[in-house]
């Protein structure tokens, strides 16, 4: 099945969308965090919290975070959970370098890792993390269903899938102030901080387009997964989905 989002690209041109998710995430890599901050107003530090504390109780110790980005889940992951090792992958070496630099200074090498992985296609042996997480990249996948194939295979049996997701308000006012607060501050601010002015137009429309709510969870379904469901946050503002191997 192909989904609305997998058609919006951060660019004009023939590259396929992971080729241009990747150069777009290298050239923004070194503003990232704080463009993320302020366009978040720091909410995000909360929705990660909340969504590792659904995996509190299953105590994992090998967890894999896809599309790492600059290794703000991570990080919070071992702080929270504090298991035996993570794993970040990503497409783009530009967002992983400012994870390593995080990572050595926080004192967690010997416990958090990076690797340059496209989630399509895992380097990774079957049944091998106790649970998987992905941040705000998921929306950026160039094949969903194949990359949720991907995740399900390498997870052990009964392993947790967590993603969080922004999402689009449906209900007044929040429908309407996200629609003003998406298509003008989050561009306007993006085009201020970022070298790439391209990136924070990318941003709303792959928010907009993206499946949320029972149609996600629909997709966990049909790609294997089970006891999938979903918790909203902020008014709807961010999507948490819970999903078992």
């Amino acid at each position: 099945m192909t989904y609305n989002v997998e058609k919006i690209v951060p660019y004009s041109g023939d590259e396929n969308k992971g080729a241009q998710v990747e150069r777009m995430f290298d050239s923004i890599a070194e503003n990232y965090d704080t463009l993320n901050r302020t366009m978040s107003i720091g909410f995000d530090i909360g929705w990660r919290k909340k969504g590792l504390s659904m995996l509190s109780k299953q105590n994992p110790q090998t967890i894999l975070d896809i599309a790492t980005g600059t290794g703000d889940l991570a990080i919070q992951a071992y702080d929270t959970l504090k298991p035996q090792s993570i794993l970040g992958i990503d497409i783009s070496e530009g967002m992983m370098d400012v994870g390593r630099q995080k990572v050595e200074k926080a004192g967690l090498s010997e416990f958090i890792f990076f690797d340059k992985q496209d989630c399509m296609a895992l380097d990774l042996p079957d049944d091998s993390f106790d649970a998987a997480m992905v941040a705000f990249g998921i929306r950026n996948f160039e094949d969903l269903d194949k990359g949720l194939k991907e995740i399900l295979r390498v997870l052990k049996p009964g392993g947790q899938l967590m993603i969080l997701e922004l999402s689009t308000p449906r209900h007044f006012p929040m429908k309407q102030g996200y629609w003003l607060y998406s298509r003008l501050f989050i561009p306007t601010i993006g085009r201020l901080i970022s070298k790439d002015k391209t990136a924070y137009s990318y941003l709303p429309k792959s928010i907009e387009a993206f499946i949320q709510g029972k149609d996600m969870v629909a997709a966990l379904l049909k790609n294997g997964f089970s006891e999938a469901f979903y918790k909203t946050y902020t008014m709807g503002v961010c999507s948490m989905y819970l999903a078992r191997k």
